[in-house]
């Protein structure tokens, strides 16, 4: 895990994604603050759809496979910024992003956490292999779209929440777009 000197904050918002405050990102999650997150979801040219396995040692859903890359923004910082940002950091990849939609969503955590963001979902294309940070990233895969949807019918609980509830939204989305770029 990447660790500094100052604790890592969140911004809290409010249903319409105003800025209501910060918080420390773990007594945000223990809490069940509302809390603004991205999701990054990135494809090759084949339509093929790049997850991770998040590193063991994550604070929350760890060894589970979920989309390419998901944080939160810092205080001053747009979500496309922090998109990019870590990208970067977690999964050694530079890609153009646009904003697809955003859903909030609220859960309980298996350690005692609560997840509830406010989640942008940001989606880029690139055909260049990640280099993972190890301390984020145990593993990553390039899947096809129906085999991806029937591990996740089979196999739900090796996939993060959010993953699970914004797969089909994204899906649905390109669908619409028509072929790959």
């Amino acid at each position: 895990m990447t660790h500094s000197t100052t604790k890592e904050e969140v911004i809290l918002v409010d249903v319409d994604d105003r800025m209501i405050g910060t918080m420390e990102k773990m007594a945000a999650h223990q809490k069940g603050a509302l809390h603004r997150a991205f999701s990054i979801f990135i494809l090759n040219s084949q339509g093929q759809w790049l997850l991770q396995q998040r590193a063991w040692g994550k604070y929350h859903s760890g060894g589970l496979w979920t989309n390419t890359c998901c944080s939160h923004p810092r205080p001053n910082e747009s979500t496309m910024e922090a998109g990019i940002r870590r990208l970067q950091e977690e999964m050694g990849m530079v890609c153009q992003l646009e904003h697809l939609f955003q859903f909030t969503y609220q859960c309980e955590l298996p350690n005692g956490l609560i997840e509830h963001e406010l989640d942008h979902v940001l989606l880029g294309f690139s055909d260049h292999p990640p280099i993972p940070n190890k301390d984020e990233v145990t593993a990553f895969q390039f899947i096809d779209q129906d085999a991806l949807e029937k591990a996740i019918r089979d196999y739900p609980e090796n996939y993060t929440v959010w993953f699970k509830l914004c797969f089909e939204q994204v899906k649905d989305q390109l669908n619409q777009r028509g072929p790959f770029r």
